[in-house]
């Protein structure tokens, strides 16, 4: 039996990546603050429903606490720790940046430490395909460089890969840094845009549209996404002997245990089809407000899901429209519409 330790838990892609492992048999301790940037009541709904499950157990702490957060590791004592805690959202990051620092930076330092103490066999950690920032070469792959970050949030995301980085040579401590693509589905964030625009719709109330609708996502499904996670929990990465053995179009480190994994539906959409989506399954038409760009936003990303593919022989495919038919009936369902 595993024994995974997730931070986020009571997060959206933390609630279904610790309800797949605690399906698959491994035990789950999950860590999480229940901050108000969204609504905890989701939060706390989500870690109830977890709490069914005898295998789990969680604790409500600050990544920021390097005390609660060692002190947590050290009761569970894990195998694998998967950190997936995060002040999260791009527009956010505009308004309020030091909160990305005191989360993402100190937060990840402190997991990172726990993880060095405690001699894990794996860690996992989340970063975004926001890191590719200004990159114009697609799709992104993960031996491209990426230094050209247009936000905080996305800054705080690289920052992370270089410090595990260094963890991963300094401590021979095997880390794998995942980068998502617009992750959606049940159990969402509500200031996600799959969410929003499904609430406007309902409401009666226009839905912002930015760039003129100009806009490509690579849409990637939450099942979709931490069923590669989970696979990704049994590849742990190996230091090389020489660069020599690192096969072409893989991101492993020729001086540490470290690689970065894309994770995404490798299909580049278009906003104003992902909109049609929705509004074919809610059954009515959004007023649309067009907009141009928004300040930090890029107008297209797509992932190469090559390398995931070749570690784990699996790749996400849930389309676009089947999704969004399951976030739109679990959204009905949850707000009993």
């Amino acid at each position: 039996m595993a024994r995974v330790f997730v931070t986020g838990s009571a997060g959206f892609i933390g609630y279904h990546l610790a309800d797949l492992l605690l399906k698959g048999g491994s035990a789950v301790y999950g860590y999480d603050g229940m901050t108000d940037y969204y609504d905890v009541n989701l939060k706390r709904r989500r870690h109830e429903m977890l709490a069914a499950h005898p295998l789990f157990q969680a604790q409500i702490g600050m990544l920021e606490d390097g005390r609660s957060v060692t002190d947590a590791v050290d009761s569970f004592q894990p195998d694998v720790i998967v950190h997936l805690a995060a002040q999260a959202g791009v527009r956010y990051s505009l308004e309020n940046p030091r909160a990305y620092l005191d989360s993402n930076i100190i937060g990840t330092l402190n997991v990172m430490e726990a993880a060095r103490q405690h001699s894990v066999s794996h860690l996992l950690m989340a970063s975004t395909s926001s890191v590719y920032g200004a990159n114009e070469e697609m799709p992104f792959q993960e031996t491209e460089k990426a230094d050209t970050q247009l936000t905080i949030y996305a800054a705080t995301k690289k920052a992370n890969e270089s410090m595990a980085h260094a963890y991963a040579h300094l401590w021979n401590l095997p880390t794998t840094m995942f980068r998502f693509f617009t992750v959606y589905g049940p159990w969402g964030r509500p200031d996600m845009a799959l969410f929003r625009f499904v609430e406007a719709i309902l409401k009666g109330q226009p839905i912002d549209i930015y760039n003129h609708g100009e806009l490509w996502r690579d849409f990637t499904y939450v099942e979709d996404l931490v069923r590669a996670i989970e696979l990704l929990i049994d590849t742990p990465p190996v230091r090389p002997v020489s660069a020599e053995e690192i096969e072409e179009g893989d991101s492993l480190s020729p001086v540490a245990p470290f690689r970065i994994v894309n994770i995404g539906n490798s299909d580049k959409v278009r906003l104003l089809d992902f909109i049609d989506a929705i509004e074919a399954e809610v059954g009515m038409p959004a007023a649309r407000n067009y907009m141009p760009m928004q300040k930090g936003d890029v107008p297209a990303t797509w992932a190469n899901a090559t390398l995931l593919k070749r570690l784990t022989g699996y790749a996400p495919h849930t389309n676009y429209r089947e999704g969004v038919a399951k976030f739109v009936s679990w959204y009905r369902d949850y707000h009993k519409l």
